[in-house]
Protein backbone atom coordinates (compact mmCIF):
# COMPACT_ATOMS: atom_id res chain seq x y z
CA UNK A 1 0.00 0.00 0.00
CA UNK A 2 1.34 3.31 -0.96
CA UNK A 3 1.29 6.43 1.40
CA UNK A 4 -1.26 8.74 -0.67
CA UNK A 5 -3.37 5.56 -0.36
CA UNK A 6 -3.07 5.28 3.86
CA UNK A 7 -3.58 9.05 3.47
CA UNK A 8 -6.90 8.22 1.62
CA UNK A 9 -7.58 5.47 4.04
CA UNK A 10 -7.60 7.73 7.09
CA UNK A 11 -9.67 10.34 5.08
CA UNK A 12 -12.22 7.67 4.90
CA UNK A 13 -12.17 6.36 8.17
CA UNK A 14 -12.44 10.03 9.69
CA UNK A 15 -14.82 10.99 7.34
CA UNK A 16 -17.07 8.31 8.23
CA UNK A 17 -16.50 8.75 11.88
CA UNK A 18 -17.21 12.13 11.54
CA UNK A 19 -21.55 11.52 9.53
CA UNK A 20 -22.10 8.72 12.06
CA UNK A 21 -20.49 10.56 15.56
CA UNK A 22 -22.94 14.09 14.04
CA UNK A 23 -25.70 12.11 13.04
CA UNK A 24 -25.99 10.79 16.52
CA UNK A 25 -25.63 14.26 18.01
CA UNK A 26 -27.88 15.43 15.77
CA UNK A 27 -30.78 12.56 16.01
CA UNK A 28 -29.92 12.85 20.03
CA UNK A 29 -28.44 9.31 20.59
CA UNK A 30 -25.29 11.48 22.59
CA UNK A 31 -27.65 13.26 24.60
CA UNK A 32 -26.96 17.11 25.63
CA UNK A 33 -24.10 17.48 27.88
CA UNK A 34 -23.09 14.15 27.76
CA UNK A 35 -19.07 14.01 28.11
CA UNK A 36 -17.16 12.24 25.25
CA UNK A 37 -15.11 9.79 26.70
CA UNK A 38 -12.34 9.68 24.11
CA UNK A 39 -11.57 6.25 24.42
CA UNK A 40 -14.88 5.22 24.92
CA UNK A 41 -15.68 6.84 21.25
CA UNK A 42 -12.43 4.89 19.92
CA UNK A 43 -14.15 1.87 21.00
CA UNK A 44 -17.69 2.72 19.55
CA UNK A 45 -16.81 4.73 16.30
CA UNK A 46 -13.56 3.17 15.31
CA UNK A 47 -11.34 5.44 15.07
CA UNK A 48 -8.14 6.77 16.50
CA UNK A 49 -7.68 9.24 19.35
CA UNK A 50 -5.93 12.17 17.34
CA UNK A 51 -8.64 11.55 14.27
CA UNK A 52 -10.92 11.90 17.24
CA UNK A 53 -9.98 15.17 18.55
CA UNK A 54 -10.51 16.20 15.12
CA UNK A 55 -13.45 14.93 14.46
CA UNK A 56 -14.84 16.78 17.64
CA UNK A 57 -12.84 20.07 16.83
CA UNK A 58 -15.16 20.16 13.79
CA UNK A 59 -18.03 19.59 15.23
CA UNK A 60 -17.34 22.31 17.94
CA UNK A 61 -16.95 24.55 14.94
CA UNK A 62 -20.29 23.71 14.16
CA UNK A 63 -21.79 24.41 17.53
CA UNK A 64 -22.89 20.37 18.32
CA UNK A 65 -20.34 20.18 20.54
CA UNK A 66 -18.34 22.06 23.05
CA UNK A 67 -14.59 21.89 24.34
CA UNK A 68 -13.96 21.68 27.76
CA UNK A 69 -10.39 22.77 27.55
CA UNK A 70 -7.87 20.27 29.00
CA UNK A 71 -11.07 18.46 30.26
CA UNK A 72 -12.25 17.24 26.91
CA UNK A 73 -15.71 17.45 24.76
CA UNK A 74 -18.90 16.95 25.86
CA UNK A 75 -22.50 17.13 23.65
CA UNK A 76 -23.72 20.64 23.41
CA UNK A 77 -25.93 21.61 26.11
CA UNK A 78 -30.07 22.50 25.30
CA UNK A 79 -31.99 25.45 26.28
CA UNK A 80 -35.04 26.95 25.99
CA UNK A 81 -33.78 30.13 25.12
CA UNK A 82 -31.07 28.47 22.55
CA UNK A 83 -34.31 26.80 21.44
CA UNK A 84 -35.80 29.91 20.17
CA UNK A 85 -32.89 31.60 18.74
CA UNK A 86 -32.35 28.73 16.67
CA UNK A 87 -35.94 28.75 15.37
CA UNK A 88 -35.88 32.96 14.99
CA UNK A 89 -32.54 32.35 13.31
CA UNK A 90 -33.93 29.43 11.11
CA UNK A 91 -36.97 31.61 10.09
CA UNK A 92 -34.90 34.60 9.20
CA UNK A 93 -32.71 32.54 6.83
CA UNK A 94 -35.01 30.54 5.44
CA UNK A 95 -37.97 33.23 4.87
CA UNK A 96 -34.66 35.51 3.00
CA UNK A 97 -33.99 32.52 0.82
CA UNK A 98 -37.72 31.39 -0.36
CA UNK A 99 -38.42 34.90 -1.04
CA UNK A 100 -34.98 34.79 -3.41
CA UNK A 101 -36.13 31.11 -4.57
CA UNK A 102 -39.76 32.16 -5.59
CA UNK A 103 -38.36 35.13 -7.83
CA UNK A 104 -36.19 32.91 -9.35
CA UNK A 105 -38.28 30.19 -9.73
CA UNK A 106 -38.38 27.87 -12.93
CA UNK A 107 -39.50 24.73 -14.23
CA UNK A 108 -36.18 22.41 -12.76
CA UNK A 109 -37.14 24.31 -8.69
CA UNK A 110 -40.71 23.51 -9.15
CA UNK A 111 -39.98 20.00 -10.08
CA UNK A 112 -37.74 19.63 -7.11
CA UNK A 113 -40.24 21.32 -4.89
CA UNK A 114 -42.86 18.65 -5.71
CA UNK A 115 -40.50 15.58 -5.55
CA UNK A 116 -39.43 16.60 -2.30
CA UNK A 117 -43.16 17.14 -1.10
CA UNK A 118 -44.35 13.83 -2.17
CA UNK A 119 -41.31 12.04 -0.49
CA UNK A 120 -42.05 14.03 2.47
CA UNK A 121 -45.57 13.44 2.51
CA UNK A 122 -45.08 9.99 2.08
CA UNK A 123 -43.02 9.65 5.04
CA UNK A 124 -45.37 11.69 6.95
CA UNK A 125 -48.08 9.36 6.83
CA UNK A 126 -45.79 6.73 7.91
CA UNK A 127 -45.15 8.50 11.07
CA UNK A 128 -48.67 9.24 11.65
CA UNK A 129 -49.54 5.66 11.27
CA UNK A 130 -46.43 4.56 13.42
CA UNK A 131 -44.95 2.87 11.37
CA UNK A 132 -41.71 5.70 9.87
CA UNK A 133 -38.08 5.41 10.20
CA UNK A 134 -36.26 8.95 12.18
CA UNK A 135 -33.55 9.37 9.72
CA UNK A 136 -35.95 8.76 6.51
CA UNK A 137 -38.65 11.56 8.15
CA UNK A 138 -35.58 13.92 8.74
CA UNK A 139 -33.99 13.47 5.31
CA UNK A 140 -37.09 14.64 3.50
CA UNK A 141 -38.13 17.40 6.04
CA UNK A 142 -34.84 18.87 5.10
CA UNK A 143 -34.97 17.96 1.29
CA UNK A 144 -38.40 19.45 1.05
CA UNK A 145 -37.40 23.00 3.24
CA UNK A 146 -33.47 22.82 1.00
CA UNK A 147 -35.79 22.43 -2.10
CA UNK A 148 -38.18 25.12 -1.17
CA UNK A 149 -34.91 27.69 -1.15
CA UNK A 150 -32.86 26.15 -3.78
CA UNK A 151 -32.76 28.59 -6.39
CA UNK A 152 -32.00 31.72 -3.92
CA UNK A 153 -28.37 31.70 -5.54
CA UNK A 154 -26.22 31.88 -2.41
CA UNK A 155 -24.51 28.13 -1.66
CA UNK A 156 -23.08 29.93 1.61
CA UNK A 157 -26.94 30.52 2.73
CA UNK A 158 -28.49 27.19 2.13
CA UNK A 159 -25.17 25.76 3.78
CA UNK A 160 -25.72 27.81 6.94
CA UNK A 161 -29.45 27.00 6.71
CA UNK A 162 -28.77 23.04 6.51
CA UNK A 163 -26.67 23.57 9.63
CA UNK A 164 -29.29 25.78 11.75
CA UNK A 165 -31.73 23.39 10.58
CA UNK A 166 -29.76 20.63 12.09
CA UNK A 167 -29.10 22.13 15.02
CA UNK A 168 -32.92 23.21 15.57
CA UNK A 169 -33.96 19.24 14.79
CA UNK A 170 -32.09 18.32 17.73
CA UNK A 171 -33.96 19.81 19.86
CA UNK A 172 -37.12 17.86 18.77
CA UNK A 173 -35.22 14.68 19.14
CA UNK A 174 -34.11 15.45 22.46
CA UNK A 175 -38.38 16.60 23.26
CA UNK A 176 -39.10 13.64 20.51
CA UNK A 177 -42.24 15.01 19.05
CA UNK A 178 -44.47 13.95 16.11
CA UNK A 179 -46.95 16.37 15.77
CA UNK A 180 -49.32 13.91 13.40
CA UNK A 181 -50.99 16.05 10.78
CA UNK A 182 -50.80 19.88 11.52
CA UNK A 183 -47.17 19.54 10.34
CA UNK A 184 -48.38 17.66 7.70
CA UNK A 185 -51.13 20.31 7.05
CA UNK A 186 -48.16 22.94 6.90
CA UNK A 187 -46.19 21.73 4.60
CA UNK A 188 -48.51 21.06 1.89
CA UNK A 189 -49.37 24.47 2.31
CA UNK A 190 -46.12 25.77 1.93
CA UNK A 191 -45.98 23.63 -1.49
CA UNK A 192 -49.12 25.05 -2.62
CA UNK A 193 -47.64 28.75 -1.78
CA UNK A 194 -44.50 27.94 -3.40
CA UNK A 195 -46.56 26.88 -6.81
CA UNK A 196 -48.16 30.47 -6.89
CA UNK A 197 -45.06 32.25 -5.94
CA UNK A 198 -46.50 33.80 -3.17
CA UNK A 199 -43.49 34.46 -0.33
CA UNK A 200 -45.69 36.24 1.76
CA UNK A 201 -47.97 33.45 2.36
CA UNK A 202 -45.25 30.87 2.58
CA UNK A 203 -43.35 32.88 5.48
CA UNK A 204 -46.58 33.58 7.18
CA UNK A 205 -46.99 29.65 7.00
CA UNK A 206 -42.90 28.80 8.12
CA UNK A 207 -43.20 31.42 10.99
CA UNK A 208 -46.82 29.36 12.15
CA UNK A 209 -44.97 26.34 11.64
CA UNK A 210 -41.83 26.86 13.44
CA UNK A 211 -43.10 28.42 16.49
CA UNK A 212 -45.62 25.97 16.86
CA UNK A 213 -42.50 23.24 17.00
CA UNK A 214 -41.33 25.19 19.42
CA UNK A 215 -44.31 25.29 21.44
CA UNK A 216 -44.49 21.79 21.34
CA UNK A 217 -41.02 21.02 22.05
CA UNK A 218 -40.72 23.01 25.64
CA UNK A 219 -44.37 21.31 26.84
CA UNK A 220 -42.80 17.97 26.11
CA UNK A 221 -39.34 18.62 27.55
CA UNK A 222 -39.16 21.93 29.60
CA UNK A 223 -35.70 23.22 29.33
CA UNK A 224 -34.24 25.66 31.16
Amino acid sequence: MTLLDQIEGTEAVGDDGYRRIRSDLVFGRLRPSQKLRLEGLKENYGVSISTLREILNRLTAEGLVVAEGRRGFEVAPVSAENLKELAQLRLLLESHAMQTSFANADVEWEGRVVSAHHKLAATERLMEAGIGELEQWKRYDSEFHQALISNCGSHMLMETHSLVFDKYFRYQMVAFIYRGAEPAQQHRALLESALKRDDQAAKAILTEHVNNCVEHALAKAPMH
